[in-house]
């Protein structure tokens, strides 16, 4: 792909400038609360950057875009010097690192007794710790235009950057690299996940607490590397070794580990939390450090050459040298950075794939949906058939280009809009037309035909002079032509009668992104030729176009459907319609990159992708029980614990309904190896919690009583078994696991079978009737025992 395609002056200089990334203020700027306070009544609106078109004709660049006064101005109040705290996104995560902010009622409504009452109550609330930071953001947001809310303070920017963006997103990235590194999963500020560790134990839990009876998922972490400090003490000595040998030399290294290091955390200037872990970025300091250890290493022998002939200082300072640093890193680092026999990430790219009818588009939703995707067609040419269109990038002129350009085997992407209609900003954003006043239900063609006209009654006019353009109406019909629908094996003739003759969407914003509309386009132009699909990165209505109702879940893609399956809204992640038949063909020959191995390395993405394996294979399962195909639901449920085994990919909570499918279709003694394979797993970490000192029980509670409800909702699984002796003797367990924490849970109800029948009522709409009858008379049988 040629991302951002620089091949002009204009997009180059955009392509330089990382104008996709945003605009960040160092030196002065806004802070995250000028989303409290609003426009700048003073000045409310400033210029844009002009947005340039080559012009062939005149033979220059043109400005094609009305910049002047195009971007709101938020008040002027809230800029301070080097603001550290910018992103209005995460305003809850900065109340949260750096305190409370100060706020009153505005003078003209101190009369407001209703106002004064919400806000003296919050503050009580907040004190007593009642209230946490995204309440505090949510209270600011509601009652912002009636308060003065004041900006961070210089000393809050300041603590901000030297306890987060150096001590979190730096400090804690370099002790990875020379004392030890706690685990693989990204650190979110607690004690968990995400730390440094040295492996000294009483270093360790003088930081992060108890450091016994830690569970076997902490435990058997291949990114758990533990270097008890040698690396940085020979890096240490490095340094004044250098320093005191050749001073020149070393401030030229200590300018570059500077400069690649604390001062590129200035620059990039990173909000709480980031999407990932951004340790990568800061190589460059690393391999300086690395430079002082090897100076480290000499040091050491020029202080022991004063004692020892250097015939036994020399190999005795290389043998010192070597299992301190590299021997001990490598035999450290080596089975978390060993990629040998690990084909997941491909595996998951040909899953996609061969989830999709040919010539098929997919909507993607995110990198991590894309890129995969992207390499399996670019380079190995696998199922280059499917045109893959990542939502995000649509939102840009030149990948909407792309689009209209045959790729491979796949047929160009069929638009109403010419590139004229969306360059540049050109109808980047538009909005809903304020003064139609219309429950109309408006046809796709004409509601696409009304965005691209540029007749001054599609656009709207701004308080800032600027004209947007405007959509007319949030209803919207899409019909459907049904021998179109056959003919293209859109839907299988079996389910011809389930086929509606339209689609009815309403999209729910005011406005609406480019993407969005040039989507709805694709449908409107596409007119059920080619297959579409979502694929699964998010649940957003948006996403799927306001049409989560006409899904179809096919492998790990979501088919588009003209046939209504309403989304149940207590559980609404469960979207779209299963045909069994085609579904399990799809998954029984997915590649699985040698997933379930004990030999590989079972990276964070690798575990995280087994969340819509499993959900959907679970799925799949269920509606394998409904209809009474016993044996392929078991086939089913044992690929996914096949590949998916309990010991690499932890998700715990995903395996309940494999418990209860094996129940369901009589693999009792798989049911319970997986349910105490569960089980065990929880009681691992109450064990530890109990260990932990009362100050760090109290805050964590959250996570404790967590982890308490999720080992009591995979008990309830044991509902499903007709030996009623089973669950009572795993509840038995589970309460005594349950008095580790009776002086936090003194009232909780231990689990009996009283609770049990209560827990079935209360879920019972989850379950067909004729399930749900046979374990209410079972439980009652047992009861009345």
């Amino acid at each position: 792909i040629n991302q951002n395609k620089p091949s002009d002056a204009q997009e180059l200089l955009a392509y330089y400038n990382r104008e996709q990334y945003g605009e960040t203020s160092l030196l002065y700027g806004p802070q995250f609360t000028e989303t409290y306070a609003g426009i700048d009544k003073n000045n409310s609106y400033r210029d844009e950057k002009p947005n340039y078109n080559r012009d062939e004709k005149a033979g220059k660049y043109v400005i094609i875009n009305n910049y002047k006064n195009a971007i709101p101005n938020y008040d002027d109040a809230h800029k301070t010097f080097l603001p550290r705290m910018w992103s209005t996104e995460h305003a809850g995560n900065y109340i949260a690192l750096t305190g409370e902010l100060d706020f009153k009622i505005k003078r003209e409504y101190l009369d407001q007794e209703k106002l004064v009452n919400e806000v003296n109550l919050f503050k009580t609330r907040y004190q007593k710790g009642e209230i946490d930071s995204d309440d505090y953001h949510a209270f600011l947001t509601r009652f912002g235009e009636y308060l003065v809310i004041s900006k961070p303070t210089f000393g809050q920017n300041m603590r901000y950057l030297f306890e987060y963006q150096f001590g979190f997103m730096y400090w804690r990235y370099f002790m990875w690299n020379f004392t030890g590194k706690q685990d693989d999963i990204q650190g979110k500020n607690d004690n968990f996940s995400g730390n440094w560790i040295s492996g000294i134990k009483f270093i360790d839990e003088a930081r992060l607490g108890s450091q016994e009876n830690l569970p076997s998922d902490v435990l058997n972490n291949k990114g758990r590397n533990t270097y008890y400090f040698l690396p940085l003490l020979l890096g240490i000595l490095g340094i004044v070794f250098h320093y005191n040998k050749d001073k020149s030399s070393f401030w030229v290294l200590m300018v570059f580990f500077l400069f690649t290091g604390l001062a590129l955390k200035v620059y990039l200037n990173e909000r709480p939390f980031e999407p990932r872990e951004r340790d990568y970025a800061l190589v460059g300091s690393f391999y300086v450090f690395a430079i002082w250890i090897g100076f480290g290493v000499y040091a050491l022998y020029d202080m022991i050459k004063k004692y020892l002939l250097p015939k036994i200082a020399i190999p005795l300072v290389v043998l010192v040298g070597l299992l301190a640093a590299p021997i001990l890193l490598a035999s450290q680092n080596w089975d978390d950075h060993d990629r040998s026999d690990r084909y997941t990430a491909r595996a998951m790219a040909k899953k996609y794939l061969d989830s999709m009818d040919k010539n098929g588009i997919v909507f993607t939703i995110g990198d991590n949906d894309t890129f995969a995707l992207w390499y399996a067609q670019n380079i190995e040419k696998y199922r280059t058939d499917i045109r893959v269109i990542n939502t995000s990038l649509f939102n840009t002129d030149w990948y909407i280009n792309d689009m209209r350009k045959k790729a491979f085997e796949s047929d160009p992407v069929a638009l109403t809009f010419s590139p004229n209609l969306y360059h540049g900003s050109l109808r980047q954003q538009i909005m809903k037309h304020p003064f139609i006043e219309t429950d109309s239900t408006i046809s796709l063609e004409r509601w696409i035909n009304w965005i691209g006209n540029d007749d001054p009654r599609t656009k709207l006019e701004l308080q800032n002079g600027q004209f947007i353009h405007t959509f007319p109406s949030k209803k919207i019909r899409i019909p459907v032509d049904k021998v179109a629908v056959l003919r293209n094996g859109i839907v299988e003739a079996k389910d011809a009668d389930l086929i509606v003759p339209y689609i009815d969407i309403e999209i729910k914003n005011d406005g609406l992104l480019r993407n969005r509309f040039m989507m709805l386009d694709i449908i409107n132009q596409n007119n059920w030729e080619r297959p579409i699909y979502f694929s699964a990165g998010s649940f957003g209505d948006d996403d799927y176009l306001w049409m989560k109702d006409y899904l179809q879940l096919d492998g790990i893609v979501y088919k588009l459907v003209p046939i209504r399956t309403p989304v149940n809204p207590r559980n609404p992640f469960d979207m779209g319609r299963i045909d069994s038949d085609k579904m399990f063909d799809i998954v029984m020959k997915w590649d699985w990159g040698n997933s379930g191995s004990p030999d590989i390395y079972h990276d964070p993405e690798t575990r995280k992708n087994s969340i819509s394996y499993r959900s959907n294979l679970a799925r799949l399962a269920e509606r394998l029980i409904i209809e009474e195909k016993l044996d392929k639901a078991e086939q089913v449920l044992d690929l996914a614990m096949e590949h998916m085994p309990v010991e690499y990919y932890q998700y715990y909570t995903l395996l309940e309904p494999f418990v209860s499918g094996y129940f369901e279709v009589g693999s009792d003694a798989k049911a319970i190896e997986l349910y105490d394979k569960i089980a065990k797993k929880y009681q691992e970490r109450l064990v530890y919690y109990s260990g932990l000192d009362f100050t760090l029980q109290r805050r964590y509670i959250e996570t404790i009583y967590m982890d308490i409800e999720r080992y009591r909702s995979v008990l309830g699984t044991l509902l499903y078994s007709k030996n009623d002796s089973i669950l009572k003797s795993r509840a038995d367990a589970f309460n005594a696991h349950l008095k580790l924490f009776s002086h936090f849970f003194a009232n909780e109800e231990e689990e009996t079978l009283d609770r049990s029948i209560d827990t079935i009522r209360d879920s019972s709409d989850m379950m067909d009737e004729e399930t749900f009858l046979r374990l209410m008379d079972s439980l009652e049988r047992a009861n009345n025992e």
